[in-house]
């Protein structure tokens, strides 16, 4: 989790029950842009950052409640597996699939919601 989903932030009720395992950075082929109320990640090889999160395991069905969260039906971003700086983890996040075109950058972390 990077953004909405973090702990402390407006959406973290969707991983009530569900356990934290980590903090952890991605390898730098991401951005990650405000959307307004949430960020959106996207690859990006030539210019590529470590994205901060979190790591979490969760049930099939709170992982269903995320996709319908993040949209994944409609499009909007899609459950993908990376990898993670220092560990060899087997972890999935969102990539967002919409314009991010004159969106600001978020740098490294998302912190606002």
């Amino acid at each position: 989790m990077y953004g909405t989903l973090k702990r402390g932030h407006c959406r973290d009720y969707a991983l009530k029950g569900q356990q934290f395992i980590t903090e952890a950075e991605t390898l730098p082929e991401f951005r990650m842009f405000n959307l307004g109320t949430y960020p959106g990640l996207v690859r990006d090889a030539e210019c590529g950052v470590s994205i901060q999160g979190e790591v979490w395991s969760v049930s099939h069905e709170c992982l269903e409640q995320i996709d319908d969260i993040e949209g994944t039906d409609e499009g909007l971003y899609e459950r993908i597996g990376i990898d993670l700086l220092d560990s060899d983890l087997n972890v999935q996040t969102y990539l967002c699939l919409t314009s991010v075109d004159g969106c600001p950058d978020c740098g490294t972390a998302w912190t606002g919601d």
